[in-house]
This record gives C-alpha cells, sequence and structure tokens, in this order.
C-alpha cells in the first residue's frame, strides 16, 4: 500500500469513527435496534405460533387417519406378515416328489439362508438401498407423500421401502391414499421395533408376485420363480438371473419371459433391459464389481429360461384329482371336529359342503405335504401299458372302450397303483375310483359263496340244480340263464359252478340264504352304494345292484379273502403335514372282521380253480411269473362290462373294461372276444408292475389253509355222505368242508326203479309199460331234492346228475304222461338193408315194434337208435308203443328181397342188388289211414336222418328239441386242456332278465 492510499484510509477510518462516537449517531442506532428486536420478537412469536398450529393440525389430522386401526401386538403382526399362500406339494409312496397341487397362485416358501446373496444384494439395491439404516421409513418419502397428496398430483408414489411394501401387500391394500400410507408408516415402524432386518427380508422375498413359471401359472416367491423360470432352486441363482427376478416385482407380468399358456414371449427385451437396470443399481451401490457387472450385462439370460414343463395336473391328471379329492375330504373332517362336530354330522348337506370348500382352500393356501401309497415307477409303467394296449376293441357310435384297474396291497390297503382311463382329455372320468358299473359274475364270490359259506349253509360240495329254473318274485318270473343259453349239467357243486361261472347254481345258492341279509357282507367290505332294495334282490347274486360299484370297491372286497377274512379299507393319503412339520392326518388300518379264517380260505381255494382251468385260464400262460392266485371273471347283461379280479398273498388286482355309455363288447377284436381281451389286459399290466417290484407282485409264500377244514366225501348229488347206491352209480367225490359244518347225513338221493329211455331222456316206467322197453337202474328220490332247488326247475326229468355220464341214474321226478289214445302209425323207409324211421311225435311213445310178414322180430325203446337191419326177404312194418302199453296200428309195409348167399357170391354180387328193396302196400286189413297212407300229422324222418350203411350202429337218435339245451360236452376236460393250450375260455356268464332291469 503507497503514501496516498494510507492517507485515504486514516481520513475514512476517522470519519466513521467520529460517526459511531457522535451522540445523534447513539441516538439514532438506540431506535433502530428496538424496531429490529420487536420485529424479530413478533416473527419468532409468530412462527412458533404458526408452527404449534401446523403442528396441531397435523398430529390431529394423523391421529383421525389411524384412529381405526387396531394396536397390533407382536403376535398379531406376525400373523398377519406371515399370513400368505403356499402351495401344497404331493408325493408317491417313498417320499418321491410328485409335484405341486393346482392353485390360482404357486408359491414355495424358502428360508433366507437358502437364498443366493446375489438376489438379497440385488433387491435391496433396487428396492431399498437404505434398508440397513432406516427404521421402516424414509422422511422424503413420506414429504413426497404428503405433498402428492396435498397438490392433487398426477403421480402420486407409494412406500419406498421393503417394509413399507410387506405392509401393504400383506396386511393393507394396494390403495394409493393418504389414509392408507398413515396406516402404513405406523405399522412399519411397528414391525421395524418387533421384528429383525433379515425376518422382514425373509418374508418380502417369500411374498414378492414374480409374473409367470414355464407352465404359465402365477407365481409368488423367489424360490418358485428360481424353479418355475431357470429351473434351479433360489441357493443356487447365478448374478444374472437373480438380477432377472430383482426386477420382476415393479411389473411381474411385463417383464416375466412366459406366457399364460407356459411358452416364452417372443419380445423379452423389456424384462432383459430391467436386468441390467438392477445390475446397474448393485454396481452403483457397491455389491459387484465393475468386472462382474460387465460380465453379467452382456450375458445372454434367455438360454438360462426353461422351456414349457408340464404341471402334475398335467402329467399325472387322475393321480392329482385323486388325490386333491381325497386330502380335501380328510381335510374336511379334520377342520370339522376342530369346530367340535363329529364325523357323521358331515352327513348334512350344507354342514358338508361348507366344510368341503374351507378344506379346499386350506389345501391350496397353506402348503401342506401331502404323501400318498402310490408307486410312481409302477404307476408310470401301468400307464404306458394302458396307452400301447392293442386290444381293447371297436370304437362304437365315436365312443372308445375305456379301462379302469387297481393294485391293492392286502395287508395294509395300500393303493399302489390304478390306471383311471386312456385318455383324461377325452373322458376325465376316473374309472378305477369313480365310476358305478354291475359287476357281474365277479359278485358271486363276494356275496354267494364267501357269506354262504361262512353261513355254514354253502360249502365247495354242496350241490344245486344246473338247469333252466323259473323263481317266482311277486311279478315276472326270474328265469338267470347260464352263458350262451347253455351248460346245462343236471347238478353241479358250488366249486364247480364257481369255476365254470355258472349262474343257475348261483341264484339257487343265493336264493337259500337271501333271507340271511347276504348283501350286509358288502357292505362290511367296504361297498359304498348297496341301496334296501339291493337286500331282497335276487338278481344281485349275479352283480345286479342299484347303483354299480367301483374297481376300487370291488378290488378291495376280494382282499378280505387274501386276509383271512379281514377287510382292510383300501387308501391313498398315507399322510398330510403342515408346513410347520406337524402332522396333522397320519392314516390308521383298522381292520374289519367279515368272514372267519376257514369260510375265507374255502372260497380262496374255489377261485384258485376259476384261474387254473375255469373262465380265466387263458392269464396263466400270458404271465411273466407264477404265483398262487385265486380270482374270479365277471361279464355283466349285453356283455356291458368285463371283469377280471384276482389275489395273491400280497395283493389284490382287477381290470374292467367297458364303453362309457353301455354297449355290448362281444364279438371279436385282434382275434380275441371280449373276456380274453380283458385277461390279457389285466396280465399285462399285472407283468408291468411285477417287473419293478418282483417281491411285492410274486411272493414266495401262498395261501395257507388254517385248521378246522376237513377233506371228505360226498355224494355229488346232494352233498351228503355217500351211500352204497351213490357209489354204485359212480357219483362220490371229495372236497374240503368247514369241520362244524362236513356232511354228518347219509345220502338218500337214491331209489331203485325201472326208467324207459326217450331220445336222450330217462322217466319212470309205469306199472302198466310193456318189460321189454323197461330198464333197471337208480332213479333220484324227489323227496330227498328240495335242497337243490327242485322246485324251480322248469324240467324236474332234467336234474340228471353228470348228464351224459350219469351211467344208469334216472332224474328226479322225471315221468311221461299217457296222452289218453294210441299212437298215430309211423312212416318208415328201406334203404340198403335197413330200416329207419324218426323219432314218435306223440311224447309218450317209449318204443317200437318191428314185424316181419306178420310176426314181431324185434324190440327197440324210444332211446336207442331207431333202426333195424333186415334179413332175407320179407314183408315188414313197425308199430309204436306208449309208456301204457297201447300200441299204433302198423306203418305201411316195406318189402326186402335179400337172399342168402355164401360168402364168394357176397364178394362178386353186384353192390346194385342191394337197390332191390321195395316198399309195397300189402292187402291186409288196416285202418283208413293206412289205406289213404301216411296221415299228414305222422313224423317222417328226413333224407339226412337216414342212416348209412354200418355194420354197427352206435350213435343215438336225438330229439331235436333236446338239441336246443344239449350239454357242453365234458367241460371239466375241455377247460383244463386250456391250462396248456390256452385255447379260448369264455366266461360262463349271462345275466338274465330281472338282472337287466336292475343294473345300469
Amino acid at each position: 500500500m503507497n503514501n496516498n492510499q494510507k492517507d485515504r484510509f486514516q481520513t475514512v477510518w476517522k470519519q466513521l469513527t467520529r460517526f459511531f462516537q457522535s451522540e445523534k449517531t447513539h441516538k439514532n442506532a438506540r431506535v433502530t435496534y428496538q424496531v429490529i428486536w420487536n420485529l424479530t420478537l413478533i416473527l419468532i412469536i409468530v412462527g412458533i405460533l404458526g408452527f404449534s398450529f401446523a403442528g396441531g393440525v397435523g398430529a390431529g389430522y394423523f391421529a383421525a387417519l389411524v384412529n381405526d386401526e387396531p394396536v397390533r401386538s407382536k403376535e398379531d403382526l406376525k400373523k398377519d406378515i406371515y399370513n400368505y399362500e403356499e402351495t401344497s406339494e404331493v408325493y408317491f409312496a417313498d417320499e418321491v416328489y410328485l409335484g405341486k397341487l393346482k392353485s390360482d397362485l404357486e408359491r414355495e416358501e424358502v428360508s433366507i439362508d437358502k437364498v443366493s446373496k446375489h438376489l438379497k444384494n440385488a433387491v435391496i439395491a433396487t428396492e431399498d438401498e437404505y434398508f440397513y439404516e432406516h427404521d421402516g421409513v424414509v422422511p422424503k418419502a413420506i414429504l413426497r407423500a404428503i405433498y402428492q397428496e396435498f397438490t392433487n398430483a398426477n403421480v402420486q408414489s407409494g412406500g419406498s421401502t421393503l417394509t413399507q411394501q410387506l405392509i401393504k401387500n400383506q396386511i393393507l391394500t394396494n390403495e394409493v391414499s393418504f389414509d392408507r400410507k398413515a396406516k402404513e408408516i405406523l405399522l412399519a415402524l411397528r414391525v421395524e421395533k418387533f421384528f429383525e432386518k433379515e425376518e422382514i427380508l425373509e418374508t418380502y422375498l417369500n411374498v414378492s408376485t414374480l409374473g409367470r413359471n414355464s407352465s404359465g401359472r402365477n407365481i409368488a416367491g423367489v424360490e418358485s420363480a428360481a424353479e418355475g423360470i431357470f429351473g434351479v432352486e433360489a441357493k443356487d441363482l447365478t448374478l444374472p438371473q437373480s438380477a432377472f427376478i430383482a426386477g420382476l416385482p415393479q411389473s411381474p407380468f411385463g417383464y416375466t419371459p412366459y406366457t399364460q399358456q407356459g411358452k416364452l414371449k417372443e419380445n423379452q427385451e423389456p424384462g432383459i433391459n430391467r436386468m441390467k437396470t438392477v445390475l446397474k443399481r448393485m454396481y452403483s451401490n457397491g455389491y459387484i464389481t465393475k468386472e462382474e457387472y460387465d460380465k453379467a450385462r452382456t450375458y445372454d439370460i434367455t438360454k438360462d429360461f426353461i422351456g414349457k414343463t408340464e404341471m402334475p395336473s398335467e402329467k399325472y391328471p387322475w393321480l392329482t384329482n385323486e388325490i386333491e379329492k381325497r386330502s380335501i375330504k380328510i381335510l374336511s373332517v379334520s377342520l370339522a371336529k376342530e369346530d367340535g362336530y363329529e364325523e357323521k354330522d358331515l352327513e348334512n348337506d350344507d354342514l358338508k359342503a361348507q366344510y368341503l370348500a374351507l378344506a379346499d382352500r386350506k389345501l391350496r393356501q397353506n402348503g401342506y405335504k401331502v404323501y400318498t401309497t402310490v408307486n410312481k415307477k409302477i404307476y408310470d409303467k401301468m400307464q404306458e401299458v394302458t396307452k400301447n394296449y392293442p386290444n381293447y376293441g371297436y370304437d362304437k357310435a365315436g365312443e372308445p372302450v375305456e379301462a379302469g384297474a387297481i393294485l391293492i396291497e392286502n395287508k395294509t390297503g395300500k393303493i399302489i397303483s390304478f390306471v383311471g382311463g386312456r385318455d383324461f382329455k377325452r373322458e376325465q372320468t376316473n374309472h378305477a375310483t369313480a365310476s358305478l358299473r354291475s359287476n357281474g359274475s365277479t359278485m358271486k364270490p363276494l356275496v354267494i359263496y364267501g357269506p354262504g359259506i361262512e353261513l355254514g349253509k354253502i360249502s365247495p360240495g354242496s350241490v344245486s340244480a344246473n338247469v333252466p329254473i323259473s323263481i317266482p318274485t311277486g311279478g315276472k318270473p326270474w328265469s338267470p340263464g347260464n352263458y350262451g343259453g347253455g351248460s346245462y349239467t343236471g347238478v353241479s357243486t358250488a366249486r364247480e359252478a364257481l369255476k365254470n361261472s355258472y349262474n343257475i347254481p348261483a341264484a339257487l345258492f343265493y336264493k337259500k340264504i337271501i333271507n340271511l341279509s347276504p348283501a350286509s357282507y358288502l357292505e362290511k367290505m367296504g361297498f359304498s352304494t348297496v341301496t334296501k332294495g339291493d337286500y331282497s334282490n335276487l338278481a344281485l347274486s349275479l352283480g345286479a345292484m342299484d347303483k354299480g360299484v367301483t374297481v376300487e370297491e370291488n378290488v378291495n372286497a376280494y382282499g378280505t379273502f387274501a386276509n383271512s377274512g379281514e377287510f382292510i379299507d383300501a387308501y391313498m393319503i398315507d399322510k398330510i403335514v403342515s408346513k410347520d412339520g406337524k402332522v396333522i392326518y397320519q392314516h390308521k388300518v383298522k381292520p374289519v372282521d367279515v368272514f372267519s379264517p376257514q369260510a375265507a380260505y374255502l372260497t380262496l381255494d374255489m377261485m384258485r380253480d376259476v384261474v387254473n382251468s375255469g373262465t380265466a385260464a387263458s392269464v396263466r400262460n400270458r404271465l411273466a411269473f407264477s404265483s398262487d392266485w385265486a380270482g374270479k371273471t365277471g361279464t355283466s347283461q349285453n356283455y356291458w362290462d368285463a371283469w377280471f379280479v384276482a389275489s395273491n398273498p400280497n395283493v389284490s388286482f382287477g381290470t374292467w373294461l367297458g364303453y362309457d355309455k353301455p354297449k355290448s363288447l362281444q364279438g371279436t377284436y385282434n382275434g380275441l372276444e371280449y373276456n380274453k381281451r380283458n385277461l390279457y389286459y389285466w396280465a399285462d399290466l399285472i407283468n408291468a408292475a411285477y417287473k419293478v417290484d418282483p417281491k411285492l407282485i410274486d411272493p414266495d409264500k401262498r395261501f395257507e389253509m388254517p385248521g378246522g377244514i376237513v377233506s371228505r366225501s360226498f355224494c355229488g348229488v346232494s352233498g351228503l355222505l355217500p351211500s352204497s347206491s351213490c357209489q354204485k352209480a359212480g357219483l362220490v367225490k371229495s372236497d374240503l368242508f368247514i369241520a362244524k359244518y362236513a356232511p354228518s347225513r347219509a345220502d338218500d338221493s337214491f331209489i331203485d326203479g325201472q326208467y324207459v329211455s326217450v331220445g336222450s331222456k330217462r322217466y319212470a316206467a309205469l306199472p302198466q309199460t310193456p318189460g321189454e322197453f323197461k330198464s333197471g337202474g337208480f332213479m333220484l328220490n324227489p323227496d330227498s331234492f328240495a335242497d337243490i332247488g327242485l322246485r324251480y326247475v322248469v324240467d324236474p326229468g332234467s336234474v340228471i346228475p353228470g348228464a351224459e355220464k350219469s351211467g344208469n341214474v334216472v332224474g328226479a321226478t322225471a315221468k311221461l304222461n299217457d296222452n289218453g289214445k294210441a299212437p298215430d302209425p309211423l312212416s318208415i323207409a328201406i334203404s340198403n338193408g335197413k330200416i329207419t324211421w324218426g323219432l314218435h311225435h306223440e311224447g309218450d311213445v317209449v318204443g317200437y315194434r318191428v314185424y316181419k310178414d306178420g310176426k314181431k322180430v324185434a324190440s327197440i325203446n324210444a332211446g336207442e337208435n331207431l333202426v333195424y337191419k333186415v334179413g332175407s326177404g320179407g314183408s315188414y312194418y313197425v308199430t309204436a308203443v306208449d309208456i301204457v302199453g297201447k300200441e299204433s296200428a302198423p306203418s305201411q309195409h316195406v318189402e326186402s328181397s335179400a337172399k342168402k348167399t355164401s360168402s364168394k357170391e357176397d364178394s362178386t354180387k353186384n353192390k346194385d342188388d342191394r337197390g332191390k328193396d321195395k316198399i309195397v302196400n300189402e292187402g291186409k286189413k288196416t285202418d283208413s289211414k293206412e289205406e289213404n297212407g301216411p296221415d299228414k300229422n305222422t313224423d317222417k324222418q328226413p333224407e339226412k336222418d337216414i342212416q348209412p350203411e354200418k355194420e354197427t350202429e352206435t350213435d343215438q337218435q336225438k330229439d331235436p328239441v333236446q338239441d336246443k339245451d344239449q350239454n357242453k360236452e365234458n367241460t371239466d376236460k375241455e377247460i383244463q386242456g386250456n391250462d396248456k393250450d390256452q385255447g379260448t375260455v369264455n366266461d360262463q356268464e349271462q345275466e338274465t332278465d330281472k338282472a337287466e332291469d336292475e343294473e345300469e
């Protein structure tokens, strides 16, 4: 600074000093100070008053906004925050994972320690960078919300912290208002007070909505997102994958890579750009390095998206539906009991519907783990067999033959596997568990033979008529018939009847026990559809139920025999566990005593014959293994249903084939009749199961005979101890009996008597019957035959045991009635040195007399061949003789010109010489009919019945009427042969008129 500048500064300083030191200046300063001070005090006071007023108003307003919000305790907040839906999971047997049940939103809970650190950092960097610093709210966010509310801004933002978002999602609504914001602030502060940061973050990660998965289902929670988008668990997510998921909450369905159909979107740019934004924020906040950021930002995330995957309900539709249905039923009972109800209270339809709906909701929201009994490998194999089986039959009216099958473990009741149908997309009905059908002859062991043996009314050696019958019912008589209208054997034992599936003996056996309520045994064995009408319906014996039965119930009942008479209800749900690990349901086996071990074994032993040599014999050579099987085939009326159910010591297995809208299965397809098509299907399925688990399907042991069973001989026409007459008749048989019910009375079925034969039938001779036509033998005593159902037999004379094998046994009460007149004359023919004629058209004719030149030369009874070989020349005629000895007028006369020759002459004689026999009319006195030629009503022998020339005739003439009811020849031998050559074995079944009316 120079001298001039110093001088000027000093001058100014002196002037300022004088100014401040002058009195005038002091006076003015005092006045100014007072004014400023007073103004400042006024401003301070006004400020204080204004702030107080504004604060009071604000506090009052806030208080008013949260006035209706309750003060929540920690427990209340915990309950509300953790109250989010979680999808229930289902498992095959042995805890093999099946998948998640259907729900509107798929979610799987995960703990914070099982989440990738990249994902946690990505969420915090993107959604709440001050998460670990704030106490639930960020002031600037509050001021922003207040400003937007008072200025009515077009864009209004919500809470910015994770805590506030959690409150909004779990407790409050998505409404954008100051009212909701105020409650959100209050609750956020309270949550932060009670819960750790990691708890809050964990809950947020589990509740966030994150778009769709590769099945097209809506998902929430990072575990479901990781699995549904990338096919990995949340703990294994990479940095790019974590960033992609962390970006989804802003616009879940805008950024999701999948459509509602589970297909990948064509345009993935929105989601990829959002991923890059997340990565940038992670880098800015120091969670990743520059190198990690650059690498992740350029990563092609689209190659990590998994392709479309089937939901369990798509891959296992019948199984998942069945699991849901059974689980809901179980939970409904559990929930009702929690509310003080008993299971029987749920018979009220309204109450039942209420708890079923509640159980349905809880099953889909509460994250249960449902464990089942179904073996995955066996189930998969059975579906494969069903898909590829080539022999179902023809489609009819656009409908294919449907199938149902089920495999049950006897001792536990576990449902190991089942087949619900052929194509779920075409038909959703579960044909194993829900379809009610007539079970045909598979009903016989359940309602006839098992109960009958238990009650002591039937044994394997019990005998019944096996000929056409008619049972009065108060309306139209019931006339059941055997399969195909034949297979009549005169009488049949229970064992034979079951083996060959004869309906008539079964019906008569059932008639004996119907007043003892055999239908009650069905209810003991789990049949849920038995009606009051079923109890009195005779046709129930052949499977005619009012409503029908499912494959599951039918097969389950057969397990009763394998369990020594104990019924064990089949089940599929083994246990249900809540998401906190508590077992809320565990199945318990509750055996029901139905049959004694002895009755159960005898029924099984009879059913062994069905498989070994009876109607199911063709199945044996189809099996890949040998086991002790006992079972029964079945066919409903009109061939609508085909069944086969069988048990071995470990499992019971049954199949059903039929149309959803009943139609006949009859007819060959690929060379197989309907019954064989079902038997082969049964064999293919059980073979598939055997390949998966041989020990389960083919046990080493056999059914063991319990004590209290004896073997006894009995008479095959009565089931009683054999008499000497029965032994002479060759009708002694032997079988097993419960010791206390073994036969103790001697048979009295036979009386000595004489009979006549007409065609293949035998009738009791009368005192007037000419002795030349009588034969000696054993007659069945009609008084001893009431027990085999004789009074219902249409033709008592047909009750001949063993039919053509019966030797000299005569049918019970078999009598011919005299028609009161002499028989009409015959018409005869001669050819090749033999006279032939047909069976007389009048039913009381028992024999024929041959005359030569007016002298009787032969007597031929009506049961022999109606032929006579003529000798040397002469005139012949034949007469008919009836049961009381009246003889017809002579037939026309025939003349033979045959002459005796030496053997040498015979050898060189022209064959044409035998044609010189002539039919001539004799000039003897005859009645007018003979004079005028044969009467119009005379039975003429058609040309085809003329016997060819033979030295010995053995074939008997057959009554044309009898031919219609011809007994099946040597049935037992034919079926036994099938055990080797597997020829066609028809299921000997046909339901009757009554059954058709009763069955669905």
